[in-house]
């Protein structure tokens, strides 16, 4: 394979990315399953869907407890000490902006699935009662609260788990941007070897397979809105051909073009579409009624959502069946897509704190969840028991027309069928477009700027697989199929838990370990001399003599030596950005040790300077000289120090450093970059 891919860069400039040990194992797998999916579609469904019943009657209890997890995890982390901690340096700057951050979450998050379901998940349980025969208020009340379950925090709390887990290691300790990453706590440098690629492969077939059905899928919603617009005659094979392939050509050239220029802009044009759509029905539909709902609703979710979160309705066996169906499947498809969304948000994440990546990820699309579910589902209800006398509740169980049967009773039935459908065909190619990247960034370990042809091959076979399994009558046994891997993955999303809070744990105890006693030998004979720095502000002139005068006698000092003792060290001067000096220890198996000063500007507030009983201050810009460290931490100001205490406050760090290097605890943390 390697003979064979040098060959090809040398003779046809021919240049890939992939990682062998995934790429392979993984491209063997997603043949293997489509073909016979697509060629026994019959035994294929049977089969898969044998394994699901079972899965789903006897360890339903098991998907509760795992989802109620992820949402108890991640709920404990935002308001713990660790929701300070950033994705990335603690001087990383977020890369997009908060508005494009949320709609890329939004579009590759659950988009397609909300014009889906908007309409049809509320009116299901509506027409169809999920608990007991209730009176039909009740029932739309119970209709709005299990649609609300199903695409709130439970739901985003299993994308955030995987995205917080690869933002975390990839950002903070600059792994690559994989599901393998999340093991290294546990596993160390094995994470490079066969548990890695076994992890990543599952991952890279999981996100291929989520994709093509819900490609597949979508294609006969957006199919049917064409015809309802009389853009096509019917909704054969052969429209729907000509339908997957402008989409995928679409999101291969966005994918080709950079997540930055092609997701970014699609999302926030969609969001606004999606957002205008649902404001036009709001207004037009039966406004104080959706506004009432949605009052109650959130209200009613919220007072019911711990026994919604742990119930199993192991006392209700009348309910089971229903329970299998709706809120167990609900799980186990979100886990099944985590690897894709959740290595997605981690990508566009970078620079967040902890904390505001989950209150971002739990609470923004959620709440947008339930407006819009509101909006759509609450409509559909007052519309089908006030106006249309139950023909809604007919169309319930026709998934595919039911948001185009639902227009027809508003204005403008022509126009509100155009927009959707171009919101449709939006979602789809962020979906797959983001879906390209994410499966080049698995088969390459995170690799980035990935040949363009690499883009290409993806959307071509997503397009191969998911039309073959179409016009077979596959795509529901590979959707099954998808669903039945849920359980395993589950599972080693606890395990990224566990990582991950060891990370959390020694990352903590590295940025709050203390000097040892030992080591504080501050002593107050320059007394005199501090005062009087304390009364002089200093300029950037001053700063520079402090630097070349006291600190760089200081550094020369201790470099002699360290060499004395064998151990070689530098001292680096930096003009720009700011201007700095460094004592650099160099280490192979540990990262660098660095010890600097730099010239850093502070503002003084405009009543320090008016103040009379201050010395005079001639600028309302000064200079401190501020320490600074080789893991990404800021230090001080050390103006105050003479050279000996310069020395004995680069030892106290030394000794730290050395501390906690022989703690194996910290390899993660110590390791080079």
């Amino acid at each position: 394979m390697n003979k064979l891919k040098h060959f090809l860069e040398r003779k046809y400039n021919f240049k890939t990315d992939f990682t062998r040990s995934v790429a392979l194992p993984s491209l063997t797998i997603i043949i293997i399953i489509s073909m016979f999916c697509g060629f026994f579609p019959t035994e294929a469904n049977d089969f898969f869907n044998e394994v699901k019943a079972v899965i789903f009657k006897n360890l339903g209890w098991l998907y509760v407890l795992i989802v109620t997890v992820f949402v108890l995890f991640l709920v404990g982390i935002a308001v713990s000490k660790f929701g300070k901690i950033k994705l990335g340096a603690d001087d990383t700057k977020p890369e997009y902006s908060f508005f494009s951050w949320v709609a890329m979450l939004f579009a590759a998050g659950m988009g397609i699935g909300l014009m889906y379901f908007g309409v049809a998940e509320t009116m299901a349980h509506y027409a169809n009662p999920a608990i007991s025969n209730l009176d039909e208020h009740l029932r739309a009340k119970e209709a709005q609260l299990y649609t609300f379950f199903h695409w709130g925090f439970h739901a985003w709390s299993i994308y955030g788990v995987v995205g917080l887990s690869m933002a975390y290691f990839a950002y903070r300790h600059n792994l690559p941007l994989a599901i393998r990453s999340g093991f290294y706590p546990m596993l160390k440098d094995k994470i490079h070897g066969k548990f890695g690629n076994i992890v990543d492969v599952f991952a890279l077939c999981s996100t291929f397979f989520g994709i093509a059905t819900t490609l597949g899928f979508g294609v006969l919603q957006l199919s049917a809105g064409l015809q309802s617009l009389g853009i096509i005659p019917n909704t054969s094979f052969e429209y729907q051909v000509g339908i997957v392939v402008i989409v995928m050509v679409i999101a291969v050239i966005s994918a080709t073009s950079g997540l930055g220029k092609g997701v970014k802009k699609l999302s926030e044009i969609n969001i606004i579409m999606a957002t205008l759509l649902m404001l036009f029905i709001l207004v037009a539909g039966p406004t104080i009624y959706i506004l009432s709902t949605l009052t109650e609703g959130i209200g009613h979710y919220i007072s019911n959502f711990m026994s919604l979160t742990f119930n199993t309705y192991a006392f209700e066996k009348e309910s089971q069946e229903w329970f299998s169906n709706w809120t167990i499947l609900y799980w186990a498809w979100w886990i099944a897509w985590a690897p894709y969304v959740g290595l997605f948000i981690a990508k566009i994440s970078k620079g967040r704190t902890i904390r505001e990546f989950i209150l971002a990820v739990l609470f923004i699309p959620a709440f947008f969840n339930f407006v819009w579910m509101t909006i759509f589902g609450s409509s559909a209800i007052w519309i089908d028991e006030f106006i249309a006398n139950g023909a809604l509740s007919e169309f319930a169980k026709n998934t595919d027309t039911l948001l185009f049967n639902f227009f027809n009773y508003f204005p403008l039935t022509t126009l509100l069928n155009i927009v959707s459908i171009a919101i449709i065909c939006v979602f789809f190619i962020t979906s797959a477009d983001s879906g390209i990247f994410i499966m080049n960034g698995i088969s390459s370990k995170g690799a980035t700027n990935s040949p363009k042809w690499q883009n290409v091959f993806w959307g071509g076979l997503l397009t191969v697989v998911s039309l073959s399994l179409l016009s077979s009558g596959g795509l529901a046994s590979l959707q099954t199929m998808t669903l039945v891997t849920a359980l395993p993955f589950g599972i080693i999303m606890l395990l990224l838990c566990v990582n991950l809070w060891k990370a959390l744990l020694a990352d903590d105890e590295y940025s709050t370990t203390k000097y040892s006693h030992g080591s504080l030998n501050w002593n107050d004979y320059h007394w005199k001399v501090r005062l009087e720095k304390i009364l002089t502000y200093s300029q950037k002139k001053d700063i520079r003599k402090f630097l070349n005068e006291t600190v760089r006698l200081s550094f020369e000092e201790l470099v002699k030596e360290l060499e004395k003792n064998e151990i070689a060290a530098s001292i680096i001067h930096h003009t720009t950005p700011n201007n700095s000096i460094e004592l650099v220890i160099k280490h192979d198996q540990l990262r660098d040790f660095v010890y600097g000063v730099m010239a850093q500007p502070q503002t003084i507030s405009e009543t320090l300077i008016n103040e009379q009983n201050t010395p005079n201050i001639d600028s309302e810009t000064v200079f401190l000289p501020i320490s600074y460290f080789g893991d990404h931490r800021m230090g001080y100001d050390i103006q105050y120090l003479s050279k000996d205490e310069i020395i004995s406050d680069v030892l106290r760090e030394y000794e730290r450093f050395l501390t906690l290097g022989s703690d194996g605890m910290h390899d993660l943390l110590m390791k080079p970059n």
